[in-house]
């Protein structure tokens, strides 16, 4: 497995696991499959040259695994956060280790940036692999924000964790 980050080469293969992504587990993220189905995969790859944007892919051998996105705040005033978003990781690759090493790059890269203190993210309340994941990395919930999502009559609430650098 390699961890790298994403570059525009890579925005068709992380385009199809993204809307993949998006249509089997729609309760994990807060954009729907529907609003991105139809964004060209040189939409991703513009995000890939964002200066404050950094999106980590995990491959094996040429095919992308998994993936996940650091966002640094651009406010005066919350720059020194940033934020864990996207996180993916094909399902026939879960359990080996991808989501670990993309959540490790993540934050490897954030304490290389200027003034990062703290990271943040968000996490569906009832996916308990992927909140013991980011507990491993010392990540602790502050909060629980019910009903967060509405996805047709299901309402879904959200944990919100953070890491102190």
């Amino acid at each position: 497995m390699n961890i790298r980050l994403l570059s525009t080469n890579d925005s068709n293969a992380y385009r199809t696991l993204r809307l993949m992504a998006l249509h089997k587990h729609p309760s994990a993220f807060a954009s729907s499959y529907e609003e991105e189905k139809d964004r060209s995969a040189a939409f991703y790859g513009e995000r890939f040259q964002s200066e404050d944007s950094f999106t980590f892919g995990a491959f094996e051998g040429e095919k992308l695994i998994g993936s996940v996105t650091l966002l640094k705040e651009t406010k005066l005033k919350l720059k020194h956060r940033a934020l864990i978003v996207a996180m993916y990781v094909s399902e026939e690759c879960r359990r080996n280790g991808v989501g670990k090493a993309l959540i490790a790059a993540a934050l490897e890269k954030a304490k290389e940036l200027d003034g990062i203190e703290q990271i943040y993210l968000a996490v569906e309340s009832t996916n308990e692999p992927a909140k013991n994941l980011y507990s491993s990395f010392g990540f602790k919930v502050f909060g629980k924000d019910t009903r967060a999502m509405r996805i047709d009559d299901t309402y879904y609430d959200e944990d919100h964790m953070v890491l102190f650098l």
